[in-house]
């Protein structure tokens, strides 16, 4: 009523074994409450609604145990063991006598005596694993399902019929009615009821019909939703002209409410007479209401109204609604946020970030010639300075060794030759490791006695993964494909004797050998290319230069004039005109003769000389 947790168990195996589904007891051996969801779905919250007298709990688990434990003293009453070897999918108690039934991955059905703990039998259930497991009203029959439907008969374990059922693993097996629609008939206890079942990933909820004959084997009806269904709940109908009202929680946290009356075969799937969401008001900072998905829904004892549990699965709110409405899509207001963020804030603040001392030199592991070998010698000579003064005449052997280790990092440090001793052993670490931040550390180098003192410090054994590395990035952009190629030639010239000993060279190098032979090829093509381009980018220069003189000639011949004889001068001008054009144009083409002989000798080292007659049919 509080919504507040009243009762918490952790197994103590909770870390290997993770619960998988529940079951309550039948309280002091009355037949249970119809309040059976699918799988793991079930909430505290079911508690309130049922007899107080509820006490003991199966936990199916993960590694196929059954635990069976008491709420009311807080303790693990006994463990189930030796039935399952894979994960337990349903747990089942059956109504009269203190018999449990379960099912698992490992394909069977096992029925338990739990007050000796003991397997009483156990059976092949189906082809796959059996994922949902339902007893029938009376007792005597078992409905069980993988993907398709059986109903067993109890007494002799035989299947008594066989029903299609879905595509995908079905999660929830109901019996919607107690007593069959038709009374005229003798009721054998099975025969006219009708049951419900939802899978994984269907939207479709089908309703079974069991007959006398084995003829018919598919749904007589079914609901559509709008997202899978995680947990559902209906009120049976006990008279003949009561409807079944169906509560259906989706995935995506709506809540469909269904009723009907069940009376035989429906072809169209049956859509929701209701749809309730719940939304947060979105007012205060956020404007925009976001929705709180709905965990879970039970129909109340009176059947008229709901307990909804919505909000965060850690700590849900359970709160009852009455149905007396008439419209087809609800949605209640509800502020979750205050109550939530007060607890997850009180969380988070749980991590506390290091304090760390300004003085302290924090070094970070990879970073090739980190800056604590540069830093030593100052505090190096400052103790040597304490140390010196007392005795000025001999110095301790520990004295001398840090007198060494500070001149030998002098020496160092311009050199630049601890770096290739240390890009040698980041390379052997990074290639262990296969670490691409280390490795593009060191590969990105451009200096070549770097890679050369870097390769031939490199241990043996480091390079092949090396060569496998190389050939992984020459295979990435271009640019980095010129930096690998320094790498390669340098492990080449360096390693060739090591190389040539491997028995399985060629495997090894053929991937690389692929590699730079695709490359190659393309390289005649592209000079090829290049020359071409070369060729028509000068002569689309030229005639540029071409255009641009003869244009000025013309202003020239606007320019001179002469007004006295007009004919005699205009004939002058028009020969000299022509003198001057052919001169041009004949001097321009040896120019161009002369230019494309060069191009066609350097073409034809290229080996491409097909281009001429094109080049001299553009020129004319």
């Amino acid at each position: 009523a509080s919504s507040r947790l009243q009762h918490e168990y952790v197994p103590s195996a909770h870390l290997s074994a993770a619960c998988t589904c529940l079951a309550w007891a039948p309280p002091g051996g009355r037949p249970p409450p119809s309040k059976d969801g699918p799988q793991r779905k079930k909430r505290k919250s079911e508690v309130v609604e049922v007899d107080k007298q509820l006490d003991i709990l199966a936990i199916g688990t993960a590694v196929g145990s059954i635990l069976l434990y008491s709420t009311v003293k807080g303790e693990l009453q006994s463990k189930l063991d030796g039935g399952h070897d894979k994960r337990v999918n349903c747990v089942r108690w059956h109504q009269d006598n203190c018999c449990l039934y379960s099912c698992s991955e490992d394909k069977h059905i096992v029925e338990w005596n739990t007050q000796t703990c003991k397997v009483k039998c156990k059976w092949k259930g189906d082809n796959s694993s059996v994922t949902s497991l339902c007893i029938s009203p009376d007792g005597k029959m078992l409905l069980s399902a993988g993907r398709t439907i059986k109903l067993w008969d109890l007494e002799t374990k035989e299947v008594y019929r066989h029903f299609t059922g879905h595509a995908t693993s079905v999660s929830s097996l109901i019996f919607t009615t107690v007593k069959p629609m038709n009374e005229n008939k003798s009721f054998d206890g099975i025969t006219g009821l009708y049951f419900l079942s939802g899978a994984i990933h269907d939207r479709l909820l089908s309703v079974w019909y069991i007959r006398s004959d084995r003829k018919e084997k598919n749904a007589v009806m079914s609901f559509t939703v709008t997202e899978e269904p995680t947990f559902i709940d209906l009120t049976v109908s006990e008279v003949k002209e009561e409807p079944v009202k169906l509560a259906v929680v989706c995935r995506d946290g709506q809540l469909h409410l269904f009723e009907h009356i069940l009376n035989g075969y429906c072809k169209k799937p049956l859509t929701s007479n209701c749809t309730i969401q719940i939304a947060t008001p979105g007012n205060d900072g956020d404007s925009t209401p976001k929705p709180v998905p709905i965990l879970a829904a039970a129909f109340c004892t009176d059947k008229q109204s709901l307990l909804l549990v919505y909000g965060n699965t850690l700590q849900p709110i359970i709160e009852k609604v009455s149905l007396n409405t008439t419209e087809s899509h609800i949605c209640l207001i509800r502020d979750v946020q205050k109550v939530l963020s007060l607890k997850t804030d009180v969380a988070v603040t749980k991590v506390k970030t290091p304090v760390v001392n300004s003085d302290a030199k924090v070094l970070v592991p990879g970073i090739p010639g980190h800056s604590t070998a540069v830093k030593t010698p100052s505090s190096g000579k400052e103790k040597k300075k304490n140390k010196r003064k007392p005795g000025e005449t001999e110095e301790s052997i520990e004295e001398r060794l840090e007198a060494l280790d500070i001149d030998v990092s002098k020496v160092k440090t311009p050199g630049g030759l601890p770096q290739t001793d240390s890009f040698a052993v980041l390379l052997v670490q990074g290639l262990e490791s296969n670490d691409a931040e280390i490795l593009n550390r060191v590969l990105n180098t451009r200096k070549e006695n770097v890679i050369k003192n870097t390769v031939a410090r490199m241990p043996i054994h480091a390079v092949i993964p090396l060569l496998h590395e190389l050939t992984k990035r020459l295979q990435g952009n271009p640019y980095s494909a010129s930096l690998m190629v320094r790498w390669l030639k340098s492990v080449f010239t360096l390693h060739a004797s090591y190389l040539s000993t491997l028995p399985d060279l060629i495997p090894q190098l053929g991937m690389l050998y692929q590699l730079m032979e695709s490359r190659v090829k393309t390289l005649q093509k592209l000079s090829r290319l290049h020359g071409r381009l070369f060729i028509l980018v000068t002569q689309v220069a030229a005639s540029e230069t071409v255009q641009d003189v003869t244009e000025v000639n013309q202003t020239a011949k606007l320019v001179y004039e002469d007004e006295s004889s007009e004919e005699e001068g205009s004939d002058d001008e028009m020969i000299a005109d022509k003198d001057s054009d052919e001169n041009w144009d004949e001097d321009e083409e040896k120019e161009e003769q002369s230019d494309e002989q060069d191009m066609t000798v350097e073409k034809e080292i290229n080996g491409d000389s097909d281009l001429e007659p094109e080049n001299e049919s553009e020129e004319e």
